[in-house]
């Protein structure tokens, strides 16, 4: 399939779709229309077609699409057809929860090692993962093939891990620090600050709120 530049706004609607479709392929369903597939989403049936058909004619007019057959498509565009491995660096109360999150290795992401710099974490064990001092950091990386590093560690010292990261050649970096990180090109960030997505949620109640009081 040739590779084209495809917008972030059709790939953050990818992963719902594979969600789905896997739920679908769960229930036993073995072929769905676009328009039963938005029903189900909440989107048009036309988004879906061109969101999909960005990538390559998956379905047939009056067919719809073979629901095993789009859900390992979507799989393989998002990678997941390969393994990748993860390390989480700070093994606080957050980074303890994304460690025993087993639904990553259903997608393929396992979990390799977690680091801190706690002396009283050090040692300390996320399903049979030994929390590693910093000092391990990146001999850890070069010898276990490493894609994916989570930051779950506090603002102040995001910035400096990031740089130790990007030396290693990193692939990829989860950001869960109130920061957003600036590396180079050929490093993928995905920054992911939680206190937004609650904005975001006080500001949708407020509209709810005030369009109600206005009916």
């Amino acid at each position: 399939m040739e590779e084209k530049e495809i917008s972030q706004a059709v790939v953050s609607r990818l992963p719902r779709y594979f969600r789905y479709l896997g739920e679908l392929k769960d229930e036993g369903v073995e072929r769905i229309s676009s328009q039963e597939l938005g029903e189900r989403l909440n989107l048009t049936a036309s988004q879906i077609r061109q969101d999909i058909n960005c990538f390559g004619g998956f379905g047939q007019q009056g067919y719809g699409y073979n629901v095993e057959y789009l859900y390992d498509e979507i799989g393989k565009i998002l990678g997941l057809d390969r393994k990748h491995n993860f390390i989480i660096i700070g093994a606080g109360n957050l980074g303890r929860a994304l460690g025993n999150y087993m639904n990553f290795e259903r997608r393929g992401f396992i979990l390799r090692g977690m680091f801190d710099q706690d002396p009283g974490l050090i040692g300390r064990e996320v399903r049979e993962v030994r929390v590693r001092p910093m000092e391990e950091l990146e001999d850890f990386i070069r010898e276990n093939d490493i894609d994916i590093a989570v930051l779950t560690i506090p603002k102040a010292g995001a910035v400096s891990v990031a740089e130790r990261l990007v030396k290693t050649q990193i692939r990829a970096i989860w950001n869960f620090a109130h920061v957003d990180l600036n590396v180079p090109e050929g490093v993928q960030v995905e920054n992911v600050h939680l206190s937004d997505s609650l904005m975001k949620l006080s500001y949708n109640i407020r509209r709810y709120m005030k369009e109600q009081e206005e009916t």
